[in-house]
């Protein structure tokens, strides 16, 4: 049994599933609390008609012990379980699909997989650790639920749901009794149960278990049942505490602790009473309205029981006219493919003849057969002047026999390479055979908004308004040098974006996407082509404890942006500066090091950004990296400023104890190298929108990327004898914005109660 969520679980002896339940549910019942009785006599709503809101949407069965997750669907305590297990377990082997094996009904589907971020990488180590929140595909909404710290254990049970399913539950079984507990075989029909000891019993036990005169005999009792239900729902997160208010953000129960010092303290809140009040006030009036609407929805029913007869004529004619086409388009196909083997056979036929002729000619050149055979004959003639008149032709005839033997040629060709089909096209567009679009609109690619790094965020757009489509069809193949026949990859998206996962670094693929409308489909759009990342994408945020200076350093919460401001600090430095120095710059690294391995990661500039450094830093030279930050420094001596110093022989120095390049005023400075361009200007790039840096501990090199375009613009080598740590440098205004991962956003519920 599951544990008491919210008061104790209840009695599994009678839960036997009602026959004849129809498998098909739809969505499930909204949620719902404590506060109705078990022995409450039926409303005049009939139980029998309601069986579709008493389904688990998961394991497609009666509720058994339904929780109410935040979005305020309702799944089966086990069926929670064993989704999460599931989870786990596809995890474990390395991310495909699998299910609880004592629940071989649920699956874990590809779409849900795809939408859970953890990704595990060899060679790195983390200074901190981040909580991470549990997330739930729900069944009911295909959303991703997020369950918050405690997880399962924070998710009230809906024992509302819980009567309302054993009254269908006794409906269903009619004549089968609930039995004592305590008898002695054969145990007896049971006449009443104690909702304080979760059991029930006849009256001769009752009577031994609740003696008059104790404590138990003030027990409560109402009639047979099996939902054992507490008689005050109890908080999730203070198991000791009564829920007395209800969350108007939450839409949940919670207790006086929750909105003292919980996770509700800031939320508005009201009590158990009002909000009571007030949902029983909309629902009923709902109700009320719903059903004095009754004859313009037996109305509507009517109709609708109209228009499917008349969709399954219309279907039947659709099918005709489909059918039709399809059998022209196999008439031509069957013309085509009778010319084609007609022509075969003639060649075969022509060729044939002509190399069985060369076959005899050839026959008759052997001794004592045909033309020498004849030669033979005429050489025996001795009358000269008969021999001169016969053998003049014959030895024409010889000599041609004997050139054609030195050149031997056969008379017709054997291959049939002239008569191969070309179907390429034809298939192709075979391939886009559909209804025709009547109108539809082609969607199109927006580049602004896709972008490729630990996965592929493809969005598309329709230029109009009119006619869009319900469903898109998007397709993706990576792009091989040499490959002749192209595969595409289908994914079917109910919206206008769709995350690709599972990309090969260090490629270019191709997209494109169309629209369907029913059955009718739109031309495909114009191929778009991006390149995924040379390397695994690696995640980290901005260390605020080694070296962080929080004087002249601005984090965000997340620790996903950093930003140094030109402030009144640096006014009081710079008053201590000589005359052509600057003040020195503020140091900031990443909290998680690499230790092998190749790995990229990247992070965008502000264009108001005076002078910003991005780079590497070894562990075993932070400490010198953050000793040296008073020291004042000079742009005509500094090696990898950015300004043209004239001391052009200075090159960038790889024992330095970080690799670093500068940016700056939208520019990116290419470092002073001897394989650099000695001309100055054609070391200054504009600085692109997104910037990556691609680090190889294995080669010991350091790239640094145009992100947008995955195109390399400086390259160098590093000492990758430690861990490497991301490092970042800023003076003056300037701000560094880590490119966030992407990952399948949480959908939000936004239905008003």
């Amino acid at each position: 049994p599951p544990p008491p969520l919210g008061g104790p679980p209840p009695s599994r002896r009678a839960g036997r599933r009602a026959a004849g339940l129809a498998a098909a549910a739809a969505e499930p019942a909204g949620g719902g609390g404590a506060g109705m009785e078990g022995d409450r006599p039926e409303s005049p709503v009939t139980i029998k008609g309601i069986e579709r809101e008493l389904i688990c949407p998961a394991c497609k069965e009666l509720f058994t012990h339904p929780l109410i997750l935040p979005c305020q669907h309702n799944v089966c305590h086990k069926c929670v379980k064993e989704i999460l297990f599931a989870f786990e377990d596809s995890f474990a082997d390395g991310g495909s699909e699998s299910s609880n094996p004592s629940s071989p009904r649920i699956k874990i589907s590809s779409s849900s997989m795809d939408r859970i971020d953890r990704i595990s990488r060899s060679g790195t180590k983390r200074n901190s650790l981040t909580p991470r929140s549990s997330l739930f595909p729900c069944p009911g909404c295909q959303r991703d639920i997020d369950l918050g710290e405690r997880g399962i254990n924070g998710l009230f049970r809906n024992f509302t749901l819980e009567t309302i399913v054993e009254r269908y539950r006794q409906a269903a079984r009619a004549a089968i009794a609930i039995m004592c507990d305590f008898c002695k075989p054969p145990p007896q029909e049971s006449t009443k149960s104690c909702m304080d000891c979760s059991a029930s019993y006849c009256n001769e036990c009752f009577k031994i278990h609740h003696p008059w005169g104790t404590v138990k005999a003030q027990h409560e009792y109402v009639g047979p049942t099996t939902n054992f239900r507490p008689k005050i729902l109890m908080c999730p997160e203070h198991e000791m505490e009564r829920v007395n208010m209800y969350c108007e953000i939450c839409r949940r129960p919670v207790c006086h602790l929750c909105k003292l010092g919980g996770c509700h303290a800031n939320h508005r809140v009201t009590t158990m009473s009002t909000a009571y009040k007030t949902l029983k006030e909309k629902l009923s009036k709902d109700i009320e309205y719903l059903i004095s609407k009754e004859s313009q929805v037996k109305g509507h029913i009517t109709q609708l029981d109209l228009l499917l007869k008349e969709t399954e004529c219309n279907s039947e004619r659709a099918k005709e006219e489909a059918s039709h086409s399809f059998d022209k388009l196999s008439h031509v196909l069957e013309e085509k493919k009778s010319a084609a083997l007609r022509a075969i056979e003639a060649s075969k036929n022509l060729r044939l003849e002509k190399l069985q002729m060369q076959a005899e000619e050839y026959q008759g050149l052997l001794e004592n057969n045909g033309l020498v055979g004849y030669a033979q004959e005429v050489l025996k003639e001795t009358d000269p002047s008969c021999f001169v008149q016969t053998a003049k032709q014959l030895h024409v005839r010889i000599q041609k026999a004997t050139e054609s033997l030195k050149s031997f040629r056969p008379a017709a060709e054997t291959t049939f390479e002239d008569f191969v089909v070309d179907i390429a096209k034809q298939e192709e567009i075979l391939g886009d055979l559909s209804f025709h679009s009547n109108g539809l609109e082609i969607p199109e690619i927006n580049e602004e908004q896709s972008r490729m790094y630990n996965k592929a965020l493809i969005s598309w757009e329709c230029p109009g308004k009119t006619d869009s489509a319900d469903t898109y069809v998007l397709e993706y193949h990576k792009l091989n040098r040499g490959e002749e026949s192209v595969t595409w990859q289908e994914i079917e998206v109910c919206s206008k974006s769709k995350v690709i996962s599972d990309l090969d670094d260090d490629s270019s693929y191709a997209f494109r996407v169309r629209g369907y409308k029913g059955s009718i489909c739109s031309p495909w759009s114009r191929e778009v082509i991006l390149r995924t990342p040379p390397a695994p994408v690696f995640s980290f945020l901005f260390d605020d404890k080694c070296g962080y200076n929080s004087e002249h350093l601005l984090l965000n919460p997340r620790r996903t942006s950093v930003e140094s401001r030109a402030g009144f600090p640096l006014l009081l430095g710079s008053e201590r500066m000589q005359v052509g120095c600057y003040t020195t710059l503020d140091y900031i690294i990443g909290d998680t090091g690499i230790a092998k391995g190749k790995h990229f990661w990247a992070f965008q500039v502000e264009a108001y950004s005076y002078l910003v450094k991005v780079g590497v830093v070894s562990s075993n030279k932070i400490q010198k990296l953050f000793h040296n930050t008073h020291d004042v420094t000079s742009p005509r001596y500094e090696q990898d400023s950015g300004h043209d110093s004239g001391s052009e022989d200075a090159f960038f120095d790889s024992s330095q104890p970080f690799t670093l390049v500068t940016l700056g005023m939208k520019k990116f400075f290419i470092p002073t190298t001897p394989a650099a361009p000695k001309d100055p200007a054609s070391r200054i790039l504009p600085l692109p929108s997104c910037l990556g840096i691609c680090l190889d501990c294995d080669k010991g090199k350091v790239g640094f990327y145009d992100a947008g375009r995955m195109k390399c613009l400086y390259e160098c080598e590093v000492d990758c004898s430690g861990i490497m740590y991301p490092a970042f440098a800023l003076m003056g205004g300037a701000a560094v914005h880590l490119e966030e991962a992407v990952t399948a956003k949480y959908e939000e519920y936004h239905d008003d109660i």
